[in-house]
């Protein structure tokens, strides 16, 4: 791969990242997400972000994996309430419709 390509490559893997943050944050329902997040919620969204970066070509199963994967172990804790590991995963899951139209651009 060329430089030119992974310096693209690097500017579509920021971009999603930055889509997602931002869509947590400021989407439809961001007021909420602001008011209602905690410590464990922004870990968890971290680490899905961290994995999505080091996806080269992200597409929706891969994406939906990482997801569970990082659910599963924040599951595995116990510290985690199933209501708000249930919800906090819906959101992550949902988030993919507005991740892709950004990645599109």
């Amino acid at each position: 791969m060329t430089k030119t390509g992974k310096v693209i490559g690097a500017g579509f893997g920021i971009a999603a990242i930055a889509a997602l943050g931002t869509y947590f944050l400021y989407g439809k329902k961001g007021a909420q997400n602001r008011a209602k997040i905690s410590g464990w919620m922004l870990k968890m969204k971290g680490e899905v972000l961290e994995k999505v970066e080091k996806v080269k070509d992200l597409n929706e199963k891969e994406y939906y994996e990482i997801v569970d994967e990082v659910t599963a172990r924040y599951a595995k804790l116990g510290k985690v309430g199933a209501q708000e590991l249930k919800h906090l995963t819906g959101e992550l899951r949902g988030a993919w419709a507005h991740l892709s139209r950004e990645l599109a651009k």
